[in-house]
């Protein structure tokens, strides 16, 4: 069959532009729904995370490390040398004051306490001989007194009856004053018996025996301790802070703890001692913070790990937000004598607008609330170390758009900070903010809110 080549090229110079114009709009139009869908603005709401002001408690508190002891313990040790005969108790018996713990073998100490008590029989009968001496020297004396009053006797046999009379005096003496110090021998000598029987100083239970029967111990060089005797209804949590957080605990505030095995319980104090000297342990500076608690049903064990939290400040049932939705004032101002109010300008100054140096989309207003005097005055009051500042936060309002607001903040910590006066609950205050998704597809990431995103 034959064509015409005339009818066919008319066509083809027609369709080739139509087909390029075409792929020109299809790309156009897939680049900008690209663009729209990964990197497009759109709702602004949509570029923040954000989280609801909620009512509950919040805690401002210094955490530490411990460990348990006995409140009160005493290790009971030999004060005598000997041979440990018997051991009456076990670890974990329960005794009571004067109960009978052990016994050191008293052979040696029981003669020697023979040995003192017949000298001190023979001293006493030396003393009855002497005193015999004296009656027989006074009565000669007195003769001789008579005599020499007759002029019977001569001036020298007088004074060698006087001197008789004086020496037996003088022999009595000396033999009173050793019987004295053979009755305190024999008291020591009997003490020291009596220590060979070891009694309980008061109530407790045994927690660790670290003698055996048979051993030989030897107070001469040390004390020997036998087994220690612990009161655990009373438990001390002795912890260690750091020099950074100590300066913020005081004496009289509330503490509790947590155990490894019973995390979810907590056992409730009072914080009663900050010891002055710390320990150093690898260039870290730390001091012994202590406190009891009751431990009526024996739960609390001797060296438990416990977590412990000294409360700086708490609040009950309030408004709270997380902590990364707060933009704080800074620091206060001094001016002359007095000081200005976090975030207040200096008297002079021009007054900072609440969206100074921050964009601000939609129908962004400024709101400087003033801060509600009771709350604020309520929450000074409870904890002056955590007196109300001002921050700025971003809130979703009812069209959707994004406002930042001032409000007055009370008891904060690293997760949450409550609201004193410029928000209510329920209200959705912006966290952080959220990357487009072409942006988490690049970096990676599935989706949601990046690593870090919020912080400040």
């Amino acid at each position: 069959m034959n064509t015409v080549p005339g009818s066919v090229r008319p066509r083809r110079r027609w369709l080739r532009p139509v087909l390029v114009i075409l792929a020109l709009v299809l790309l156009a139009g897939g680049g900008w729904f690209a663009w729209a869908k990964w990197f497009g603005n759109g709702n602004p709401a949509d570029q923040y995370v954000f989280a609801a002001v909620q009512r509950g408690d919040i805690e401002d508190v210094v955490t530490a490390t411990g460990t348990l002891q006995p409140r009160d313990y005493v290790d009971v040790g030999a004060q005598v040398s000997g041979q440990l005969k018997k051991i009456h108790v076990e670890v974990g018996s329960e005794v009571t004051a004067g109960d009978l713990l052990a016994e050191i073998d008293p052979t040696v100490l029981q003669s020697k306490v023979d040995a003192t008590r017949a000298l001190l029989r023979n001293q006493r009968a030396q003393l009855m001989e002497r005193e015999s001496n004296l009656l027989l020297a006074e009565s000669l004396h007195r003769r001789q007194v008579n005599l020499m009053a007759e002029d019977a006797t001569t001036a020298e046999a007088l004074q060698n009856a006087e001197a008789v009379l004086r020496a037996a005096k003088a022999q009595i003496e000396a033999l009173k004053a050793q019987i004295d110090q053979s009755e305190s021998n024999l008291r020591a000598d009997e003490a020291n018996l009596n220590y060979t029987r070891i009694y309980a100083p008061f109530a407790g239970t045994v927690v660790s025996i670290t003698a055996r029967t048979g051993q030989t111990l030897n107070t001469n060089q040390s004390a020997p301790i036998i087994l220690r005797i612990a009161d655990l209804s009373t438990m001390t949590v002795q912890t260690q802070v750091s020099e950074a957080d100590v300066t913020r605990l005081k004496v009289g505030m509330d503490a509790y703890f947590t155990t490894l095995g019973n995390p979810n319980q907590r056992w409730y104090g009072r914080l009663s001692q900050i010891e002055p000297t710390p320990t150093v342990t690898n260039n870290v500076v730390l001091f012994n913070a202590l406190f009891d608690v009751p431990n009526p049903d024996r739960t609390l064990m001797t060296q438990m790990t416990a977590q412990a939290f000294f409360v700086v400040a708490s609040a009950r049932d309030v408004l709270t937000v997380p902590a990364s939705a707060l933009t704080m004032d800074g620091p206060r101002r001094r001016t002359g004598s007095g000081a200005s109010a976090p975030g207040t300008p200096a008297p002079g100054a021009a007054k900072p607008s609440a969206a100074a140096g921050k964009p601000v989309s939609g129908n962004a207003t400024s709101n400087n609330a003033t801060p509600a005097k009771p709350a604020a005055d309520a929450a000074r009051a409870a904890h002056p170390a955590s007196a109300p500042r001002t921050a700025t936060v971003k809130v979703l309002d009812a069209k959707g758009n994004i406002e930042e607001r001032r409000v007055t903040v009370g008891i904060g910590n690293r997760v949450q900070a409550q609201i004193v006066d410029g928000l209510e609950e329920g209200t959705q205050v912006v966290t952080g903010q959220r990357q487009p998704a072409g942006q988490r597809r690049a970096a990676g990431m599935p989706g949601g809110i990046p690593p870090g995103a919020g912080r400040r």
